[in-house]
């Protein structure tokens, strides 16, 4: 007992049962009898973590505690299956992953839901049936939580990064994360970002910096590409854009107020110059950004082959203007959304990219990963964002905004046809890359990873999953959790009591009949699975992102982009110091996700 209270606060445990942060009924569990289920169950993941160099959350182990041993024999035969693999090809397999905004589960892959939308994907419905079809692919809320926590395997929470990012940021991601670019770097890939980063505007969030030997990417989302002329004239506030385009207002005294010196992409090599791609207002550039971004992930495919170089590529798709298609560009859809516009669009130039892997003679050897980032923008976006299978989308708990297309295809290594029902989360593809790779050396051991290594489902297929749980995060609170088939919402429950917040999800698949005494079975559980996430939290404490001035240490900036990096003022001029906002961080506000989404008509 001695050794065990060394490794327990009961003092936070108390917290947790007496102060109503949890709550456990008498009946079912006494409290003794929960502190030390609680505390065992802590000790076990601490023992756990001495045999094991990466740490995960607890309910990982408690898993692992059950299936271990055929998890270890299924590690034996996989790693088998991989140095054949090698031997076969000669490299390591390579890696392409692309991710996109704002799409519901079944919007690709699904040609009977797509019918009576408007709009088709031949291609990557093709793709669907020629690997794996995954049906409970869990993300972040939101674009920039979930593109953290695929580059670092965590979830967004863990390093600060989850709030949306926006012109401009004063922040980003820490130089201190170990992204899956450097992971895979460790080991000798070539790796390429192109397209949406979505992390942050201070240097060391650059994607360059972030392990990524070449990039092109935006800092932002799809935003600024309202900050143009049409804009201004059409869905934006008079004068917020461009207020040379009215009559001098004599009562606007600080129009510098705006923001004018953003950016459409940032270029760069890694330990090179960084350079702006594109100028702003110039939508055209704007429009022009897909399309090199699909050239030169094409180009890097070519040119890691030649270097005899096994490759990742991260290409996560600028997807779309809220202004809509470029004018004078025929739509692709008859729906004419901007989401199905994207699909079509993208959907015509998957063949390039599968036709260039077969040309450059490594098709067979090279893993391709379809997915979006979040659920659609339901709540104040643009037509055709809608639900489809399921309720909610982007900033939301419920499962329309977590539950995301996610499409495989491996020929030789995946089977076609297969259609898998076990859950996966977005930051499983950090510890499965790093398995894939020889890699996993190279994740650190000095933080909790989320993601667990799921390459046993991805070469065995369904039911194969290392995973039953996922934690639901809206900004810094944690909104709901899933257990297998049930789930319950955290937020919205009164302290100290319980109410209809239990679900399962099996028979109430779209989260509109809540139930309350037909879950108690799961009522303790749940607070126990919460108990234990949080005691590691606790041990393993979430990060702040860094803050600094946005936009520095560009080769080539113009004036306007010169000026966002500094003050429009002068600094002794002021009775405080002006950067002390970078020091305070504003409560989360869910009305910061994309126009309001979330939950907050």
């Amino acid at each position: 007992m001695a050794t065990l209270l060394n490794h327990i606060d009961f003092q936070l445990i108390n917290y947790y049962l007496n102060k109503g942060k949890l709550t456990f009924r008498t009946n079912i569990m006494k409290k003794p009898t929960l502190k030390l289920l609680v505390g065992l169950v802590l000790l076990g993941t601490i023992s756990a973590n001495a045999q094991d160099k990466v740490i995960h959350d607890a309910e990982y182990y408690i898993l692992k505690s059950q299936h271990g041993d055929k998890w270890e024999q299924q590690d034996k035969e996989i790693q088998k299956k991989l140095a054949d693999l090698e031997k076969k090809h000669g490299s390591k397999p390579n890696i392409i992953h692309i991710m996109w905004d704002d799409t519901a589960v079944g919007e690709i892959g699904v040609p009977q839901i797509q019918a009576p939308r408007g709009f088709k994907t031949p291609n990557m419905n093709k793709f669907a049936a020629e690997g794996q079809y995954y049906a409970r692919m869990y993300t972040e809320p939101s674009c920039t939580p979930t593109r953290a926590a695929f580059q670092t395997g965590r979830h967004a929470v863990r390093s600060g990064m989850y709030t949306v990012s926006f012109p401009y940021e004063y922040g980003g991601m820490s130089e201190k994360e170990t992204t899956i670019a450097e992971v895979l770097s460790d080991v000798g890939y070539a790796t390429a970002f192109y397209g949406k980063g979505h992390l942050g505007d201070i240097e060391q969030s650059y994607m360059t910096n972030m392990g990524y030997d070449e990039a092109l990417w935006a800092p932002y989302n799809q935003v600024p590409s309202l900050y143009v002329t049409r804009g201004e004239l059409g869905p934006m506030f008079p004068t917020s854009v461009d207020p040379s385009l009215y009559p001098n207002d004599p009562y606007d005294m600080d129009p510098g107020w705006r923001p004018s010196g953003y950016v459409w992409a940032l270029e760069g090599t890694k330990n090179g110059p960084t350079r702006e791609w594109g100028t702003p207002p110039n939508e055209d550039d704007y429009y022009a950004m897909e399309g090199e971004c699909q050239k030169r992930t094409i180009d890097f495919i070519k040119k890691s082959v030649a270097a005899d170089k096994p490759f990742f590529i991260s290409y996560q798709p600028i997807a779309a203007s809220f202004l809509g298609t470029q004018p004078g560009v025929a739509k692709k859809s008859a729906s004419a959304s901007i989401l199905h516009e994207f699909l079509v669009g993208f959907d015509q130039w998957l063949p390039e990219l599968l036709g260039t892997l077969k040309e450059q003679g490594v098709e067979e050897n090279t893993l391709v990963i379809l997915m979006a980032d979040n659920g659609p923008m339901t709540h104040h976006g643009p037509d055709g964002m809608v639900e489809t299978l399921h309720t909610g989308g982007k900033g939301d708990f419920t499962e329309g905004a977590v539950r995301v297309p996610f499409l495989v295809r491996w020929p030789s290594v995946i089977a076609p046809n297969q259609v898998v029902g076990d859950i996966i989360h977005v930051t499983d593809l950090y510890t499965t890359f790093a398995t894939l790779a020889g890699a996993t050396k190279s994740i650190p051991t000095d933080r909790i990873i989320d993601g667990v290594d799921q390459t046993s489902l991805l070469l065995n297929g369904d039911t194969f999953s290392r995973r039953d749980n996922v934690n639901i995060y809206t900004g810094d609170i944690l909104a709901a959790q899933v257990k297998g088939r049930f789930k319950r919402h955290w937020v919205g429950e009164l302290p100290g009591l319980s109410g209809a917040s239990f679900y399962d999800l099996y028979n109430d698949p779209r989260e509109v009949m809540p139930k309350m005494l037909p879950g108690f079975t799961t009522k303790t559980m749940f607070d126990v699975m919460r108990a234990r996430h949080e005691l590691m939290i606790r041990k393993y404490p979430n990060e702040k992102h860094p803050r600094g001035m946005p936009l520095t240490g560009l080769e080539n900036p113009r004036p306007a982009v010169q000026k966002a990096s500094e003050f429009r003022f002068k600094e002794g001029d002021l009775p405080f110091n002006p950067k002390e906002f970078l020091e305070y961080e504003l409560p989360y506000d869910p009305t910061m996700e994309n126009w309001g989404s979330g939950n907050n008509n």
